[in-house]
C-alpha cells in the first residue's frame, strides 16, 4: 500500500511570517495538530500545538507578536506519495514524530500523514507510533 492510499490529501499550511496566536486559530478552526509551514515553495518546517505551548507560551512569548518561524520544529520530515506505508510509518517511529509532511515530487504539498491516518490502516502499528512519538522516548 502507498502513502497516498492513507493520507490525509489535503495539507493546510502555515507562513512562517504568521504569528503564533494566527496559526493556532486555524489548528483550532482546522481541528488539527500541525500545520506544514511553508515559503518560497520549500517545506521549512513543522508547526505543532506542542511547539505553540512549550516554546511559545511556557517561554513567556506573545502569541500575538511571536512569528511561527521562531517556534516552530526546523527538522522537518517528509515523503512522497507514492512511498511504502510502512517505509514512511517507519520514518515515524524513528523520527519519533506524530505527523509526517506528504510532498510530490515536483516539491509541493501533496497531504500528510498521521496517526490517525496510519490507525485506519493498521491499528497495531498506529500504537507502536503514538508509543515511540511520546517525548522522552
Amino acid at each position: 500500500m502507498l502513502v497516498n492510499e492513507i493520507m490525509t490529501p489535503k495539507m493546510e499550511t502555515a507562513s512562517p511570517s504568521a504569528t503564533i496566536k494566527e496559526a493556532a486559530c486555524k489548528m483550532r478552526d482546522l481541528n488539527i495538530g500541525a500545520l506544514p509551514v511553508w515559503e518560497n515553495g520549500q517545506l521549512i518546517g513543522m508547526l505543532t500545538d506542542r511547539d505553540i505551548c512549550c516554546r511559545g507560551v511556557a517561554e513567556g512569548l506573545d502569541p500575538a507578536t511571536t512569528l511561527v518561524r521562531e517556534v516552530m520544529s526546523r527538522d522537518v520530515a517528509f515523503c512522497f506519495g507514492d512511498d511504502k506505508v510502512p517505509d514512511a510509518i517507519g520514518q515515524m517511529e524513528r523520527k519519533h514524530i506524530r505527523r509526517l509532511a506528504v510532498v510530490n515530487h515536483d516539491n509541493t504539498p501533496a497531504g500528510v500523514l498521521s496517526v490517525d491516518d496510519v490507525a485506519k490502516y493498521s491499528r497495531g502499528l498506529a500504537g507502536e507510533v503514538i508509543d515511540l512519538a511520546r517525548p522522552g522516548h
